[in-house]
């Protein structure tokens, strides 16, 4: 199982602080959030193409290609800007 935890405004739009899935083999973050995507509605909005967010495996910054694994944690947020 991996555990997905959403914050800042996906935790709200989605209504959710995570969740728990079976990763497939060879899962990556750009696969997962296609996934997420494609369960529409609010989800399609949020993770769907030209939606910017940050994702961190094990509460590292990770690029899409990132592979997940059985037992990892994935984070996903929008970027952060500071002033």
């Amino acid at each position: 199982m991996i555990r997905l935890l959403y914050f800042a405004r996906l935790r709200e739009a989605l209504g959710s602080v995570g969740e728990e899935l079976t990763p497939q083999a060879g899962l990556t973050v750009e696969a997962l959030m296609q996934q997420l995507a494609a369960r529409g509605g609010v989800w399609a909005e949020e993770f769907g193409s030209g939606k910017s967010l940050r994702a961190a495996v094990n509460q590292t910054l990770a690029p899409v290609k990132t592979e997940i694994h059985d037992g990892d944690e994935v984070a996903f947020f929008p970027p952060v800007t500071g002033g």
